[in-house]
């Protein structure tokens, strides 16, 4: 599966016709981020919102767009979004409700690391790239509704994941005690593995909410993950050791797809034509793709559920009522 992908599938460019559409991106600074940006530009997108942790990240982003495409800078705005903090995600999230539109969110930004670090309680890769992605889709989740029936469009809101969610080992999950808390717990923890398990988990949360939100009339908006396959990127930029890195490097050389090539699954999910049968599904070079066991098998679908009933408590302590006022 994974040389068919690298070596062998064709990535369709992107020609959806995004005119008039409000379109969020997270970690668009630099990356995939900023690749899938450049090409909602070109396809005649109203506004990109540049959501990043760092301000002059965004505006060096925006000048670059603006370079390569000569849109009109008013089409692109940094937000500022850290999503290290709940409070940042919340006042982001309360920002938007003041947009005209919103037709689609692309959740980009995470972290790869082999460093534990404890981010509002949790380690850093949980935090980052679960709990408040999940946290961030909720809270926006209204402005796509009220956007998709305003305008009669599909909103879409799209979750970037990994394949390397088939290879997580997540050795938590035989715990005998929550597994929000197992995988706090920093002497058992596998930093190898801990990115699979957050991509893995953000897949579990994905097609949680997504089947508490199917797409009806009332909640036109749909609810996806996906990944870009192995990509020339700066994932590695939070890890410090160095020998890795070369490594990383020199193998990402080898198999990795071009960053531009890579984006195009990100536009390909948050597309106006994506389809409403990739509603909670794992999209793999623009199509939908197997879960894998870590999710079919019955352990998987034990592990899910398990830690769906979880995150929900854990959402809750965060902003009270949150699932209330979603579903």
């Amino acid at each position: 599966m994974f040389a068919y992908s690298q070596f062998l599938a064709k990535l369709p460019y992107p020609t959806s016709d995004f005119t008039g559409q409000t379109v969020i991106v997270t970690g668009a600074n630099t990356g995939l981020g900023l690749e899938a940006a450049r090409h909602f530009v070109r396809l005649n997108v109203a506004k990109v919102i540049i959501a990043v942790r760092t301000a002059s990240k965004g505006e060096a982003a925006v000048k670059e767009i603006v370079r390569t495409t000569e849109a009109d800078p008013s089409r692109l705005e940094v937000w500022p979004l850290d999503l290290s903090s709940f409070d940042s995600i919340k006042a982001f999230a309360q920002r938007a409700q003041s947009l005209e539109r919103l037709d689609a969110v692309v959740q980009n930004a995470g972290i790869l690391t082999q460093n534990w670090k404890v981010e509002e309680g949790m380690e850093s890769h949980i935090t980052v790239n679960v709990i408040s992605p999940i946290l961030l889709g909720l809270l926006l989740l209204p402005k796509l509704r009220e956007s998709g029936k305003a305008y009669g469009k599909v909103g879409r809101l799209s979750f970037v994941g990994s394949d390397l969610q088939y290879l997580a080992k997540f050795q938590e999950k035989s715990a005998d005690r929550p597994l929000l808390e197992a995988l706090n717990n920093k002497d058992k923890t596998d930093m190898g593995d801990r990115y699979n398990v957050s991509k893995l988990l953000l897949l579990y949360a994905v097609r949680s909410i997504a089947r508490l939100s199917p797409v009806t009339p009332d909640s036109p908006v749909i609810i996806n993950c996906l990944t870009p396959g192995a990509c020339t990127s700066d994932i590695f930029r939070d890890d410090t050791s160095w020998s890795q890195k070369i490594i990383m490097g020199v193998a990402m050389k080898i198999v990795a797809r071009t960053t531009e090539a890579g984006s195009r699954t990100l536009v390909h999910a948050a597309g106006p034509d994506v389809g409403v049968g990739t509603h909670g599904k794992f999209l793999m070079n623009c199509q939908v793709y197997p879960n894998g066991p870590n999710v079919e098998s019955d352990e998987g679908k034990a592990l899910e559920e398990r830690f769906g009933k979880e995150l929900v408590q854990k959402l809750e302590e965060i902003r009270p009522g949150i699932y209330e006022d979603m579903f």
